[in-house]
């Protein structure tokens, strides 16, 4: 599997198609290695991730999170062997089972998550040769996710956390697999506008039960998780201050174990200059 040290995150359904083409050149000339997507209301995981492919050239593609409840499991299989074989193996399929209220909200029922991964992963993997190497890895906060994230594919790819949380998910990382943390931040000294940006970002994950339990774990109390979050939480989840500080904070999550670090560079919705300055400050990281 192919995944450098310094992925981009982005949530494609936002641009158009010329706009995500001129996204995926700037992040290829500025030597990043990945470039990871949603799959929220927008693009279908696997045309979009086919249509990156076509646009790149050294980019490794990856789905940040494709659900479980979207596709089946063979589906999901033969658009990976598929997706493989015809971007040099550039592609990486992350997993997740999603949210209940977004499962409900297209008729299926929300499953137990454990059971359902595993289920899922039998039916992706079957009897197919060299299976246990495919360029998976699945999302992953809680202990027991993260557990089946080693086990049974490349690595884990959590999201909204921090450099405590990676610390304690690569002390338990087996040798030769993978772990992509997910970190948001913004070039912004001023506080109070950072600090409403990130209340803005973070808003839908507030209203998601696994994040609320994720950053329990993490030390966060109730309080905290009311009314928009706490300064601490926000600070926590949304790496703000000058050039420096920013890289700072985002090595720490280095330090403490991570093999990949995508950013997501926060901004005005349409401010695309805003994105590429700061993904151009970010680079030599």
């Amino acid at each position: 599997m192919k995944l450098g040290r310094l992925g981009v995150w982005n949530p494609n359904d936002r641009l158009t198609p010329p706009e995500l083409a001129r996204l995926l050149k700037t992040s290829e000339d500025l030597g990043y290695s990945a470039l990871w997507y949603p799959e929220s209301v927008g693009y279908e995981a696997l045309s979009s991730a086919a249509f990156m492919l076509a646009n790149s050239k050294t980019l490794s593609i990856g789905s940040s999170i494709a659900s479980t409840y979207a596709r089946d499991a063979f589906t999901a299989r033969r658009g990976l062997i598929g997706l493989a074989a015809m971007s040099d193996n550039r592609f990486i399929l992350g997993l997740g089972v999603s949210h209940a209220s977004m499962v409900t909200a297209r008729g299926h029922q929300y499953d137990k998550p454990i059971p359902t991964m595993n289920a899922y992963l039998d039916g992706l993997y079957g009897s197919e040769p060299g299976a246990d190497q495919w360029p998976v890895m699945l999302a992953a906060l809680g202990p027991v996710m993260t557990r089946l994230a080693f086990e049974r594919s490349m690595g884990a790819l959590p999201v909204n956390t921090t450099p405590e949380h990676t610390r304690r998910t690569a002390a338990k990382m087996p040798a030769g697999k993978h772990l992509a943390v997910a970190q948001k931040f913004i070039i912004e000294t001023d506080p109070v506008k950072a600090r409403a940006v990130g209340r803005a970002e973070l808003a839908m994950y507030l209203a998601l039960p696994n994040y609320v339990a994720h950053w329990k774990r993490l030390g966060f109390t109730d309080a905290e998780l009311q009314n928009g979050g706490s300064d601490r939480l926000i600070d926590a989840m949304l790496n703000w201050g000058s050039v420096d500080d920013v890289k700072r904070q985002i090595r720490a999550h280095f330090d403490a174990g991570a093999t990949h670090v995508c950013i997501r560079p926060v901004h005005p919705n349409g401010d695309y200059a805003a994105r590429d300055a700061a993904l151009k400050a970010m680079a030599d990281l």
